[in-house]
């Protein structure tokens, strides 16, 4: 129970310190709030990975969850449970972000939800190029005889940030569907219409990752 409950705390501490960044920076009106978001985002999840990475491998994103399942490094059941406790976390911290909105009378969006201008469609496809990308890192500095080792939470992170760089013009970045689901909940309208493709996108990414890791794998010498 203990590695659900981890995830659980670390997709909350993402949504509210990565959304958080987004709200309190007006994220996308100039560079610096692109910046300062991506950045907030990428080091939610190192934090993360150092802190709970020994209970749980710290997911921290059913995108990421859906690859290792597939990849055969977890089964089906842990699978779905992380998958939900880190849809719990992500309405925590969407929750206790709208409640400090609320209290300090910000205008605009209270949740740093997701939605793009040019429709689902065209979401969806920026959000299988992204996850894909986040997922075969992720996939790859955390293999258990080829990764990273304790440098994995870092490489990890910083690529986020680089997703997030690029992905902010176009999406608002999701590249992970427990951050997209609580935000568009909570904020409605569009982002809420345009949900399906910030679930879609990032599990169609998450299994052509997981594709690409099997044929790239180093094989183990024995």
């Amino acid at each position: 129970m203990k590695k659900y409950l981890a995830e659980m705390v670390g997709t909350m501490v993402l949504v509210l310190l990565g959304c958080g960044a987004a709200v309190s920076l007006n994220c996308g009106h100039d560079a610096a709030s692109v910046v300062g978001t991506a950045l907030a985002f990428g080091m939610a999840v190192i934090a993360m990975a150092y802190t709970i990475g020994n209970i749980s491998g710290c997911h921290i994103n059913p995108a990421i969850t859906l690859g290792c399942w597939i990849s055969g490094r977890m089964g089906a059941k842990d699978a779905l449970l992380y998958m939900l406790f880190q849809v719990i976390g992500a309405f925590i911290g969407s929750a206790l972000l709208a409640l400090m909105v609320h209290f300090v009378g910000a205008e605009g969006t209270t949740t740093g939800a997701n939605a793009c201008a040019e429709g689902p469609v065209a979401a969806m496809v920026v959000e299988i190029i992204l996850t894909c990308i986040f997922v075969l890192v992720v996939l790859g500095t955390t293999d258990a005889e080829k990764g990273a080792g304790n440098f994995a939470g870092l490489a990890i992170g910083i690529s986020l940030i680089l997703i997030h760089l690029v992905g902010i013009h176009y999406t608002g970045t999701s590249v992970n569907p427990a951050r997209s689901i609580a935000p568009a909940v909570f904020e409605g309208g569009a982002a809420l219409q345009q949900l399906w493709a910030f679930i879609v996108g990032p599990f169609i990414g998450a299994i052509l990752a997981a594709c690409i890791w099997k044929l790239v794998k180093p094989a183990i010498k024995k």
